[in-house]
């Protein structure tokens, strides 16, 4: 396990290089999106017409950040469950994303798709959406405005910590943890 320092778009140069495990610090430019907006987009995929941002190369954050306070850019921006976007990332991973955040496990369709699509999926600490917060340095709403929190967003963010969870050699950290767990409960037990 590594610990990377990467500037955003991401590269196929650098996905190759990154590993379930590493810990990952990333710097650029992300979307935000969650369940509504999700459905939505592969809707106007499905319809043949254009998206609303283009993916292509991009990463996108599941989060619904809540309001900010005065003076602050954004609110608290934890992630949000990532396997609610399961039978959204497919199609959006063959448009061109290259990268998502979130928490939690992804299902096997996911996982596949993000080998066959070159694509990386990044965990997010739940629960620290006040901390994370502090590493986004501007926020627009650039599509859905209507879906007010689930609204698609252009982050800024620096030094934004992650870790990858899905890798494109098919690395998975939360299967390798539950393994080591399952192997620590046999020899101990």
């Amino acid at each position: 396990m590594a610990e990377r320092h990467i500037r955003l778009p991401l590269t196929d140069d650098v996905i190759e290089t990154l590993r379930a495990g590493d810990d990952v610090y990333l710097s650029g430019e992300v979307y935000t999106a969650r369940d509504a907006a999700h459905k939505r987009m592969v809707a106007a995929l499905d319809a043949g017409e254009p998206l609303p941002i283009d993916v292509r190369g991009q990463v996108i954050y599941y989060v619904g950040p809540t309001p900010a306070k005065e003076g602050a850019v954004i609110g608290s921006a934890g992630p949000t469950t990532s396997m609610r976007m399961d039978g959204f990332t497919p199609p959006l991973l063959k448009a061109g994303l290259k990268g998502a955040i979130g928490k939690g496990g992804r299902g096997p369709e996911v996982r596949k798709a993000l080998q066959e699509h070159r694509a990386v999926y990044f965990l997010a600490v739940g629960g620290a959406g006040a901390l994370l917060s502090k590493h986004i340095k501007s926020a627009k709403v650039l599509a859905y405005e209507d879906l007010g929190p689930e609204a698609i967003r252009l982050l800024e963010i620096e030094e934004f910590p992650v870790i990858v969870c899905n890798d494109v050699h098919g690395g998975d950290l939360l299967e390798q943890g539950k393994a080591q767990w399952r192997n620590a409960d046999v020899l101990n037990g």
